[in-house]
């Protein structure tokens, strides 16, 4: 499938690269290419600084009532456009059909419930305690408003800033991953299609040197919020003191899933499958080190070899596949580089660690699983954003504890236990800006951020708001 030639989205504009600069888009199951987009010269991403300027200048005078109509418009042009963009995200990246399901959930709730969300923000009352004067802080849209976006989820990643921006009065500078920026260059063709505001959103890939330092840099851009790696944020923060702007980053993860002895077993067997193996292990919020208490530890791991080598691997809309490629070769072959380490160190490798047979064409590894990791090897160190999962054996309380805070990443965390005393302690000791316990969920109404290295702010919930607002004092004398 090929899905042809897409212009970069500025000022309303679909428009070429102003030196002629194209990537094509390579499939990560085949190797093969399957499109081709303009990318932005330095030139084009000053335009569209500018063209955000103007945007913003427009969109922020609108009432709440008049971008939630635009707002509306865009979520069904999403909705009417569903199928298209999901095989998109299949092709570009390699997640499952039914996977990409939950990309397109994302942008069109993020798109409804955030004008609700923003009509529920209420001005601060503060009280004056001579009586001489009315103060009150109210919210003001913050100005144009940068989102540099991971591969992994590509339009989720784009719902999580499109729908808070928007509705906070914003204009929104999208720099989708040149890894997959195909879905989201679609939907600037969508909205150019229902001729959505000039410069209001504007959508463009490109180079370093030409995309990302002139719009972190610049002193016109106000906000710059990420979904990314560590590395990544913190070369952004280094580069945006040009001038003072807000800065929101979800970045990246280590999370622990320690289950207890007294846990629901089948329950955590199945969240251990699903949250090491959906997207091919490539979420921020995987289970990177899966921590087993020992009195049931051979259970479990016998149990989870079973399930991950029962897995289906495979890619496209009829294949209903458990599990597509990695993203890209060098990706891949850094799984392969974790196993060997953790091999060489005395771990077990007990399922996968290869290129599935048939599968030499494009960025495949089997389902992985390792037994007898210890805290020195790589793949409990690093992140591993990938379907590699190590399975730690631990003892007491104290001892998983300590292992879990053992890293300089806090975004999630789950435990399961029915041990209400020890949920409660691993609660407020677990050094994570999620705790999630005896189940899993994430949802838009629910805020999403990490604390140490795993970034600033907030996506989702009416805490995202925060990131493209300002606020006012209003003092008025009596």
């Amino acid at each position: 499938m090929n899905f042809g030639y897409h212009k970069l989205y500025i000022g309303g504009e679909l428009v070429n690269s102003s030196n002629k600069l194209k990537k094509e888009v390579i499939c990560p199951a085949t190797g093969e290419s399957v499109a081709e987009i303009a990318e932005a010269t330095i030139d084009d991403t000053e335009r569209a600084i500018k063209a955000a300027r103007k945007g913003f200048n427009y969109w922020s005078k609108l009432s709440l009532a008049e971008r939630t109509e635009w707002m509306m418009k865009l979520r069904q042009a999403v909705l009417d456009n569903e199928d298209l963009l999901r095989q998109a995200m299949v092709h570009e990246m390699g997640k499952t059909y039914e996977g990409a399901w939950e990309d397109i959930e994302a942008v069109v709730n993020g798109l409804e419930w955030y004008p609700n969300a923003m009509k529920n923000l209420r001005d601060e009352q503060i009280p004056d305690y001579e009586g001489t004067h009315t103060h009150k802080m109210v919210h003001q849209p913050a100005g144009v408003a940068v989102a540099y976006l991971a591969w992994n989820f590509p339009l989720l990643n784009v719902g999580f800033k499109l729908g808070p921006a928007l509705a906070a009065g914003c204009s929104l500078i999208i720099k989708p991953s040149s890894l997959s920026p195909l879905s989201a260059y679609m939907l600037g063709k969508i909205m150019h299609d229902i001729n959505f505001p000039a410069g209001v959103v504007n959508i463009l890939s490109g180079s370093i040197n030409n995309v990302a330092n002139v719009l972190t840099k610049s002193k016109q851009t106000n906000v710059l919020t990420m979904i990314g790696s560590t590395q990544t944020g913190l070369r952004v923060i280094a580069d945006s003191t040009t001038s003072i702007k807000k800065l929101s980053m979800e970045l990246g993860g280590n999370a622990p899933f320690i289950v207890f002895e007294d846990a629901d077993f089948d329950q955590a067997l199945n969240l251990a499958i699903g949250l090491k193996f959906g997207n091919s292990g490539q979420i921020c919020v995987a289970a990177n080190r899966i921590f087993i208490h020992e009195s049931i530890y051979e259970q479990f791991l016998t149990a989870y070899i079973q399930r991950a080598k029962s897995l289906k691997l495979g890619f496209g809309k009829d294949e209903k596949p458990d599990m597509g490629p990695v993203v890209t070769r060098s990706d891949r072959d850094r799984m392969f580089e974790l196993v060997d380490d953790a091999v060489s160190k005395g771990a077990t490798l007990e399922a996968g660690g290869k290129v599935p047979e048939g599968k030499e064409k494009g960025n495949w590894i089997e389902p992985t699983v390792l037994s007898g990791v210890t805290k020195d090897m790589r793949v409990v160190q690093e992140e591993i954003f990938g379907p590699v999962a190590p399975i730690i054996k631990f003892s007491t309380d104290d001892e998983v504890l300590e292992l879990a805070n053992d890293t300089e990443y806090g975004l999630a965390s789950y435990i399961f236990t029915n041990n209400h005393n020890r949920i409660e302690r691993f609660i407020a000791e677990l050094e994570f800006g999620e705790v999630q316990v005896n189940g899993v969920k994430y949802s838009i109404y629910l805020p999403h951020g990490g604390i140490k290295n795993s970034g600033i702010g907030y996506d989702c919930s009416h805490l995202a708001l925060d990131d493209y607002l300002v606020k006012k004092r209003i003092s008025i004398a009596k």
